[in-house]
């Protein structure tokens, strides 16, 4: 495996922004260079340990959605290998983990599509009996399926901050009534195709969340990464129902295991705060998260 990279160093293209996760570089004024780094967020603060191979996990498995999805949205992709836009020095940090997209203009939406209750989800419902303003059905339990996948739309925030839940109506008002049911009816397609397939091969898609774009006629674009282990809870099958019955969080190939290690994490007694700087990762810890990264991509793409 080749070594972890926490933060790219590409000099030969102008550096645009680092996120969480990716870093993005310009190539030309048409297009992106997004490298997935191995870095981990949790509760939306960055991890100082990187997980090793995962850049080119959430890498494979967004190429594998975007390939197999292609025909219910067209994406970012330009088809184009990652690279021949850095010079050979740098291509050990491009390779593997990379993708070479059009630029878009970004919609600052969101576009959460849930089909189980789980997380702020289910909190959320406790609450109030619904979710983003999507009114449910009482007796649900966490980790239970719903009737129907919903869209629970959130507001895209700045780095460091946490995404906030809104209601349709609020996306509506954000980007026009025909957008709003073209975002939300596409990523609901988009959901339950992904969903039916990974049934196929033991993996339950609880939630996920899709960004989108729009190109310069205006055709709505799938673009960031897709389906991922950092945007979607996964379960695996085999897990599910005890979990369910027990009323716990099903095992999880998400980075849900290193939120629920956070979350008992004592710091002078006390919990973590949820602020950086985050508590150091322990090997263990990093080597287990690294082996859910892989089983996930490995499951899902094995042929059958």
């Amino acid at each position: 495996m080749a070594a972890a990279l926490h933060t790219s160093t590409i000099t030969s293209l102008p550096l645009l922004a680092r996120g969480k996760v990716r870093d993005n570089y310009a190539v030309g004024t048409d297009r992106l260079l997004m490298v997935a780094s191995d870095r981990l967020s949790a509760f939306d603060v960055i991890m100082a340990e990187p997980i090793p191979g995962k850049g080119e996990v959430l890498t494979q498995m967004a190429l594998f959605w975007f390939a197999r999805l292609g025909h219910v949205c067209p994406n970012h992709l330009t088809g184009d290998a990652p690279e021949s836009v850095v010079t050979p020095t740098e291509v050990p940090q491009v390779r593997g983990r990379s993708m070479l997209v059009r630029r878009l203009k970004p919609i600052l939406v969101e576009a959460v599509v849930r089909g189980y209750l789980a997380g702020s989800g289910w909190k959320e419902y406790q609450e109030s009996q619904s979710v983003c303003g999507v009114a449910l059905p009482p007796g649900l339990k966490n980790a239970g399926k719903l009737p129907e996948p919903i869209f629970t739309p959130a507001a895209k925030a700045e780095m460091g901050e946490h995404d906030e839940n809104i209601s349709y109506d609020k996306v509506v008002q954000m980007v026009g009534p025909a957008l709003a049911a073209k975002i939300r009816d596409t990523s609901i397609a988009l959901y339950k195709e992904a969903a039916d397939h990974a049934l196929t091969r033991g993996l339950i898609i609880a939630d996920t969340k899709f960004e989108f774009g729009l190109d310069d006629s205006g055709t709505l674009v799938l673009m960031d990464e897709v389906l991922t282990p950092d945007s979607s809870r996964y379960w695996p099958v085999e897990g599910y129902e005890a979990a369910y019955r027990a009323g716990a969080n099903p095992p999880s190939y998400d980075k849900q295991f290193v939120r629920d290690w956070l979350e008992q994490m004592r710091i002078d007694g006390k919990p973590w705060d949820k602020t950086p700087p985050a508590p150091h990762l322990p090997a263990e810890v990093v080597e287990k998260t690294a082996a859910k990264y892989r089983e996930a991509l490995e499951r899902l793409t094995q042929a059958g």
